[in-house]
């Protein structure tokens, strides 16, 4: 479910679910906080308010006790206005109280006290009338029962006070276990953030950042490593050479269709070309078979013997270049044998002996030991020589000599190898054009077909080997062919 997910969306949810938890969160918190305020203001302004009456209330009616007493031993006045004064103070606490009181407890148990302090107010009148009447056991008497409403009237005032302590205590406890609630709440708010935020950073990290810095240190991998700790600057650069790399391989991919429509166009035009060489041969057998006749039955001046050697040769001419072309467009298949390259050197020097030293070429063998046997066909491997030597001869205007080198050995990974090298004392060839040279078509002579090396180079690759060329403008140039000594092993060419 969460890889069908996009990042994107991935990461509006996390971030959503975090704006969401810590307002959650915040929301909760503030409201704790009225609470708690709306709270301590309950207890502040309404149970400590009505504890402290309360409390002023027994005050005024402990203050109240003894004066009777101190009236009944010396007879002072002041002691009944003093008591007097007490009263009008406990009044006015009750009618505090009853201003405060909330429930219909807290009224009965005020009128219970009120009830209870209006019949002790009438005993204790009574006492201080008999009191005063000179009646003195008789006011003792009243005195001593009047004592039990007093304690009852001050026990209503500290049950009173109780209730608004329990009440207080209440407020207190449900006061801690909001404030416990708030922990928790904050607690868990502050590890789910804690946890969304490590999930959004894993996100970040691992789709985003690392992504993003791979693929900056993708753009300096040949040149070291990120200039700076800036992803994303990083990445705009790269971002950027993609972009020319880009347009670069468009305009490459542009020029490779051309080239394929141009090579299927020029592939069209090798096949009708090769029929037209085939076509071309034909009638011109026929030529060369009449010339050969008239040639020995008819009688010619010297001028005109001259116009018929001029005549043949051009004939002999184009025909290699039909054979040439026909070759090439039609490659033959190899006749596999075992055979010693050195006697395929031996062929192709023995057939080209009088064409090299009308070259005035001289030619030098160097072979320590015979080549030892290997796989090929004789007839294609004298062709490529062949090739080579002619060429070698051609390219010394002033004759030279050429050198062929045969050695054996092995050279790794690729296994053991023959080797023939054709060098020559020439002009060399040109550093600009080596590459050229096997491609077909292409020849520095006026009267080449350019098919000479690409043919020879593909005989021997079908033999698995291959065929280079090493050379420097003005010190001649040098043809290796490696073939290998095993027909199971093919190589690649280098």
């Amino acid at each position: 479910m969460w890889n069908r997910i996009s990042l994107r969306a991935r990461l509006f949810s996390i971030l959503a679910a975090l704006v969401l938890i810590t307002s959650a969160g915040g929301s909760v918190m503030i409201w704790h906080t009225y609470q708690m305020d709306s709270l301590l203001k309950g207890i502040i302004d309404m149970n400590l308010a009505a504890l402290q009456a309360a409390e002023g209330l027994q005050n005024a009616l402990v203050n109240q006790k003894g004066f009777v007493s101190y009236y009944f031993l010396d007879g002072n006045p002041d002691w009944l206005k003093e008591l007097e004064e007490y009263r009008r103070a406990f009044k006015d606490r009750l009618s505090e109280v009853r201003k405060l009181a909330r429930t219909a407890t807290d009224r009965e148990t005020l009128d219970q006290i009120a009830s209870g302090y209006a019949k002790y107010i009438r005993d204790k009148d009574q006492v201080i009338a008999l009191y005063k009447a000179g009646e003195r056991e008789e006011g003792a008497k009243l005195h001593w029962k009047v004592r039990s409403h007093f304690f009852k009237i001050r026990d209503l005032c500290e049950e009173y006070q109780n209730v608004h302590k329990r009440r207080i205590n209440l407020a207190r406890t449900e006061s801690e276990i909001q404030a416990n609630r708030l922990r928790i709440i904050a607690a868990t708010t502050v590890w789910t953030a804690i946890v969304l935020g490590a999930l959004l950073a894993f996100v970040l990290t691992r789709q985003i950042l690392n992504p993003l810095r791979r693929l900056a240190l993708g753009g300096h991998g040949a040149g070291g490593a990120v200039e700076s700790k800036d992803e994303v600057k990083a990445v705009s650069r790269r971002v950027r050479s993609l972009m020319e790399d880009m347009g670069q391989t468009r305009i490459e991919l542009e020029r490779s269709q051309e080239h394929l429509l141009q090579s299927g166009k020029l592939a069209l035009v090798g096949r009708l070309a090769a029929g037209m060489a085939h076509s071309i041969r034909n009638p011109l057998t026929s030529v060369k078979m009449r010339l050969f006749s008239m040639g020995r039955t008819l009688e010619l001046s010297v001028t005109q013997e001259d116009d018929f050697e001029v005549i043949s040769a051009e004939i002999r001419h184009i025909d290699n270049i039909v054979q040439n072309f026909l070759e090439f467009s039609r490659p033959p298949k190899l006749k596999m044998q075992k055979v010693s390259p050195s006697d395929v050197v031996d062929m192709a020097l023995q057939l080209l002996r009088h064409r090299l030293e009308s070259y005035n070429a001289h030619v030098k063998l160097n072979r320590q030991r015979r080549l030892p046997e290997i796989m090929a066909d004789p007839e294609q491997l004298k062709e490529v020589l062949a090739n080579l030597l002619v060429n070698a001869g051609e390219a010394m205007e002033d004759g030279g000599r050429i050198v062929v080198s045969e050695q054996d050995g092995l050279i790794e990974p690729l296994g053991r190898v023959v080797v023939i090298q054709v060098k020559d004392n020439g002009p060399g060839v040109p550093q600009a054009i080596q590459d050229k040279l096997f491609e077909p078509f292409y020849s520095t002579k006026e009267d080449g077909t350019g098919l000479g090396l690409s043919i020879a180079a593909r005989i021997v690759e079908e033999h698995g080997g291959w065929l280079n060329l090493r050379s420097q403008e003005g010190k001649g140039a040098t043809f290796t062919i490696t073939l290998p000594r095993k027909e199971e092993r093919n190589w690649v060419r280098f």
